[in-house]
């Protein structure tokens, strides 16, 4: 009699074959964190900017954008490992794992090209424009035709191509700096108010941040306990070129922005116009 009674999964999605082929055992240099935000203004400036635009402003836009500035106040988190040596993006560009109309496996990551110089408005049409688009299209018929077992072997070769040799490989569908330096997806969502993401290898992302839900939690304000909207921001760290110093740049600059996006971004009506 066989240890396990078994059968094998016919139908493997391609976002399947991608966490099959990225994982051989479970060992990384990942340093796990999580930053308490108030949300009480966000959630007022998402619906203003709403109102001002008709454009559907969310937590994971406003996480993208301040995460993007907080890699320009931290630019040696803005980085990649090339040959044991750690090399300096010019560019800031961050990406969303974004949900989409496949199912639970339904998953696209959705990249922003210089996020740091992007207004909230572009980011919105940025993300909306690449979920589902010809380039996450181009990736799924890749993936679809390299079979399960390779699929390691597969992400390997494009990511030693693609990064450790800095070939553009965008004639075979892939773009440039395919999902930069950090990766956005909010569990939140999912109804998670927390979750710690796993580092990909083959991605060569620094860091996963994951927004969960936003929950009416007592805090104090002004020596009183009131009801206020918190949300935790879960993150997953590469801890080879992001030690103690540049992870609390990155926490401060999410939580200042975060807490007041008015302050930080303009009044919602300037934010819309991308002004």
């Amino acid at each position: 009699m066989a240890h396990l009674e078994l059968r094998p999964k016919l139908r493997v999605s391609s976002f399947r074959k991608l966490a099959v082929g990225s994982w051989g055992s479970a060992y990384d240099p990942t340093v796990y964190g999580t930053l308490t935000v108030r949300m009480d203004r966000a959630l007022a400036y998402m619906e203003a900017f709403r109102r001002s635009t008709g454009l559907g402003l969310t937590v994971t836009h406003l996480v993208l954008k301040a995460l993007a500035e907080a890699l320009r106040r931290c630019p040696d988190a803005n980085a990649v490992l090339r040959f044991h040596r750690i090399y300096l993006r010019q560019r800031i560009t961050v990406s969303a794992l974004l949900r989409t109309e496949g199912g639970p496996d339904g998953w696209a990551p959705v990249r922003v090209a210089d996020a740091d110089r992007k207004g909230l408005r572009d980011i919105v049409l940025t993300l909306e424009a690449g979920r589902g688009g010809l380039a996450e299209r181009r990736a799924r018929r890749w993936l679809e035709w390299v079979p399960t077992p390779l699929m390691g072997l597969f992400t390997r070769c494009v990511s030693f191509l693609a990064v450790t040799l800095n070939l553009d490989l965008d004639r075979f569908g892939l773009p440039r700096d395919a999902f930069g330096a950090a990766i956005v997806t909010d569990v939140g969502e999912l109804g998670l108010d927390a979750a710690y993401l796993p580092l990909v290898p083959f991605t060569r992302v620094a860091v996963f941040l994951a927004p969960g839900a936003v929950r009416d939690t007592p805090v104090v304000e002004d020596g009183r306990v009131v009801v206020g909207k918190v949300m935790s921001l879960n993150a997953s760290i590469d801890h080879r070129f992001i030690d103690g110093f540049h992870a609390g740049v990155l926490a401060n600059t999410l939580k200042e922005l975060l807490e007041d996006p008015e302050a930080a971004f303009g009044p919602p009506d300037a934010a819309a116009s991308g002004s």
